[in-house]
């Protein structure tokens, strides 16, 4: 848990490289007849931040490549100096900058670990009591420990990697895009430990994975460019990294998904009792918030987005798995020759559960959308089962066509909703079944392999 005092504190912090044009320049640089001409460029690759993290935070930096966030990490760790500013740490740190840092290629898997254990820190009898649980949690394949690192795959790298700083009992755990690296069973076997450590330890989370970004961390740190963009709760500056990268490209990501219409919507047989169930205590399903997070070219503004029953009624309560049609009205404000509006449903870590379009939604092309004028987009489905929880709705109208597709405004959480009774315990949606069924049978009755 954070307390008051502070394991990181940073004021004025920047770095700048030298950039030199021609290899001689570096040497002409260090002449002392150069009677002060500068022969290299500088670039600042981090600029002036002041930054305080306590003890027992965790704070993700996020931001594009080259924005200074493994800068801003190699100074944190002591392994480059600043330029300007300065930064101190209370603490032991475990960094994971890159795979395998440190590592020796000719030295085995055992070697290494001890190696870095000492590198971090580590006295000889406290690795004797642990190198069998690093190794155990590596989980590297028979006989691959004590062989040369040089015959090791990246993922078997960030094993090694990882287990070492995870057992090095650090009250700073640096993770830079370790996680982007090995298979399914090690990125969970991961995060539980990481979850483990930020009971006590500090932890700065670097990761694209901005669902994994929110789950872990309560803060957020935003680079661009080296500045300092955006620091504050994670949910609040993921919101404004993603608005502003969506609104910096070019193509359409966020309307590419295609969608078939289904013959006739599924009912499950359990939907009548939970329904039930969930219907005391239940409260209003949508609320649309206006004043969102949103960018665009302001061609056209989102007025209301709400969900329908099949009487065009608003839509109080949503259980899943009945027929909705989410609505989506505003106000075009300069002519939109090609519209596209497209929809997405995301859970509380920002994972896209399903999403749509009218560019594929629909075999008739929209007429352009007149300056002054208006436009509603309905679309009809049937709602899936997804666990209880709350969900958001994130809403667009672009230009298009789809490949060069431009937005005019995009809400990121233009309505959020819960849904408060389901039978989903596992995964991100539940299946609607026909019917589900046990029943005992008699020995003689079960089905023996054929030899």
């Amino acid at each position: 848990m954070p307390s008051d005092q502070p394991a990181i504190s940073a004021r004025g912090l920047a770095k700048a490289y030298r950039l030199f044009d021609r290899g001689h320049h570096r040497v002409l640089q260090q002449l002392p007849f150069g009677l002060g001409k500068r022969f290299y460029r500088e670039h600042w690759a981090l600029q002036e931040m002041d930054i305080d993290v306590a003890k027992g935070e965790s704070v993700a930096v996020i931001g594009r490549n080259g924005s200074g966030k493994s800068t801003f990490l190699q100074l944190l760790c002591g392994t480059s100096t600043p330029t300007k500013g300065w930064i101190e740490t209370t603490g032991r740190i475990a960094p994971l900058l890159e795979l395998g840092a440190g590592f020796a290629p000719e030295f085995t898997g055992r070697e290494n670990v001890r190696l870095a254990a000492s590198i971090l820190g580590i006295t000889r009898r406290e690795l004797d009591d642990r190198i069998e649980d690093i190794i155990e949690f590596a989980d590297l394949p028979d006989g691959f420990i004590d062989q040369a690192v040089k015959r090791y795959s990246s993922g078997m790298y960030a094993r090694l990697a990882f287990a070492v700083a995870i057992h090095v009992d650090a009250d700073i755990l640096v993770v830079d895009e370790i996680l982007a690296v090995g298979d399914g069973a090690f990125v969970q076997k991961c995060m539980r430990a990481i979850r483990e450590f930020k009971k006590e330890g500090t932890l700065f989370f670097v990761s694209h994975d901005t669902p994994a970004v929110l789950a872990l961390c309560e803060r957020a740190i935003w680079l661009d460019k080296g500045r300092l963009m955006a620091a504050g709760p994670a949910k609040d500056v993921v919101l404004e990294y993603e608005a502003s990268l969506k609104q910096r490209s070019v193509g359409s990501a966020g309307f590419e998904v295609t969608s078939r219409e289904a013959q006739a919507p599924v009912e499950d047989p359990r939907a009548e009792s939970l329904r039930a169930q969930a219907a005391s205590g239940t409260e209003a399903v949508a609320i649309f918030d206006p004043a969102a997070a949103s960018f665009g070219e302001g061609g056209a503004e989102i007025k209301r987005v709400r969900f329908l029953d099949e009487t065009n009624q608003d839509l109080d309560v949503l259980f899943g798995g009945e027929v909705v049609e989410l609505e989506i009205i505003g106000h075009v404000t300069s002519e939109i020759p090609s519209p596209i509006v497209g929809f997405y449903v995301q859970d509380r870590l920002g994972q896209v559960l399903f999403a749509d379009n009218t560019a594929f939604g629909t075999t008739v092309e929209c007429m352009p959308l007149k300056a002054g004028g208006g436009f509603r987009a309905g679309f009809r489905f049937q709602m899936p089962w997804m666990p209880a929880g709350e969900y958001s709705v994130g809403v667009a109208i672009a230009n298009g066509p789809v490949e060069e597709s431009v937005p005019q405004h995009w809400i990121e959480s233009a309505m959020t909703f819960r849904i408060h009774g389901s039978h989903v315990a596992v995964g991100l949606v539940g299946l609607p079944m026909l019917s589900v069924t046990l029943e005992p049978t008699v020995s003689d009755a079960v089905v023996q392999e054929q030899p």
